[in-house]
């Protein structure tokens, strides 16, 4: 057996041994190689970027709305980021039909030297009817998209390849996307939409391969304040410990965010409302729908409690969805009813007072949730709700996160 002496280096030529405080001085240069080294392995495995995300009320949207470059030279546009649909758009020179009304000059992606039409033979093609829910057609070739949403709004056009920008540092050639050229709907001064579902042609997947199919934003409660939208582990405004984590759940509907809603608090009682009655469609979290709807039962267990508290107020019309309304015009201060949402993994989300009430005007100030009309609907966790909080979807790991104060 051969054996080993382990001899220190300092050890072995003893005339020119350095003194102890060498030694230590070339132990403190390894270990601050060591952390260096550290800190931008953890950067590089972070990869997140973050863009400013801002209220489009201004441009006439109850939506949220970003800035992104798209094209070579890149032309910034305002898109609406939804989390509720998987395929981005914009609206695009030439208009072969209608195009709405923009903030922005309409994108010519014969401006752009990184722009490219999608072949009808490609397999790209073939992945619409997934992302759109509508089978792509072909026009000389070229593979032609179509997709309409839920409130009859429609986007219509070429399926092309562009180079889209986030940040300067953020580049992605060859990205799947929309070229609408017979737009009509209800999309405001935006240029398009982002999609940010599970398709394989969404953004979040589009770019996975950087962020890890990981992304949170949240959403400012007025027009004079910013929140965000990140891409990658890393970014927002609360670290992991504030964060609670509820589980995304697996739907065939696949590109929706489905969820657990087990229950509602009122002022810190527990509304009695059967398991079941969440249970019975699910819901999901969309960042497209403007006010949360909840199954009838559940809305009506709601709407009872906060009428019950809210009964030294006098009530005004109802407006559309609304039904639960009150004129508080003669009143300086007003004590609303906290509401709380109980996810699953027995994690509470409190609201903010904007996101419990919508207030057209003093007199007409309304409780800001609707129900479904059947308790087969699917439930939605609206966009005002969902006000200043941090909302982190790790996709891969199958997890929604929420986090209070995270932007105002």
């Amino acid at each position: 057996m051969a054996m080993l002496w382990v001899v220190e280096r300092e050890r072995l030529c003893k005339e020119s041994a350095p003194t102890v405080t060498e030694i230590l001085r070339r132990d403190q240069s390894r270990v601050n190689s060591i952390q260096s080294r550290l800190r931008r392995n953890s950067l590089k495995e972070s990869k997140a970027t973050t863009i400013p995300a801002n209220s489009g009320n201004s441009i006439g949207t109850g939506n949220y709305i970003v800035r992104i470059g798209l094209g070579t030279p890149k032309k910034d546009l305002t898109l609406i980021f939804d989390t509720g649909s998987d395929f981005t758009w914009t609206q695009c020179q030439p208009c072969f039909g209608p195009c709405y009304q923009q903030q922005d000059p309409i994108y010519d992606p014969s401006l752009s030297s990184t722009y490219t039409n999608i072949t009808c033979s490609s397999q790209q093609c073939s992945q619409l009817s997934s992302a759109t829910s509508f089978d792509p057609r072909c026009f000389t070739n070229t593979c032609f998209y179509g997709i309409e949403y839920g409130d009859s709004s429609v986007s219509q056009g070429f399926f092309g390849s562009e180079t889209i920008t986030l940040t300067p540092s953020d580049v992605f050639p060859n990205f799947l996307f929309g070229c609408g050229q017979n737009n009509t709907g209800l999309f405001g001064g935006a240029a398009g939409l982002i999609g940010l579902g599970r398709d394989p042609l969404s953004l979040v997947s589009q770019t996975s391969s950087k962020y890890g199919n990981y992304f949170s934003y949240c959403l400012p409660s007025t027009t004079s304040s910013s929140g965000y939208l990140t891409f990658g582990n890393g970014g927002g405004s609360s670290n992991g410990s504030s964060l609670q984590f509820t589980p995304l759940l697996s739907n065939s509907q696949a590109s929706s965010y489905f969820f657990d809603i087990i229950g509602i608090k009122v002022s810190g009682q527990t509304l009695s409302i059967s398991k079941s009655v969440f249970e019975t469609a699910g819901s999901i979290i969309d960042s497209g729908t403007v006010i949360t709807r909840l199954p009838p039962a559940a809305y009506d267990a709601l709407k009872t409690a906060f009428r019950d508290q809210m009964k030294q107020y006098p009530m005004a019309q109802a407006l559309g969805l609304f039904d639960t309304c009150y004129d508080l015009s003669k009143y300086n201060s007003v004590e609303i009813p906290q509401i709380s949402f109980l996810f699953g993994g027995n994690i509470e989300v409190p609201l903010i007072a904007n996101g419990i009430i919508y207030a057209v005007s003093a007199s007409q100030v309304c409780l800001a949730f609707a129900g479904n009309s059947a308790a087969s609907d699917v439930g939605i966790f609206g966009n005002v709700q969902q006000q200043t909080l941090d909302v982190v979807y790790d996709v891969a790991g199958g997890k929604l996160g929420f986090g209070s104060g995270g932007c105002s």
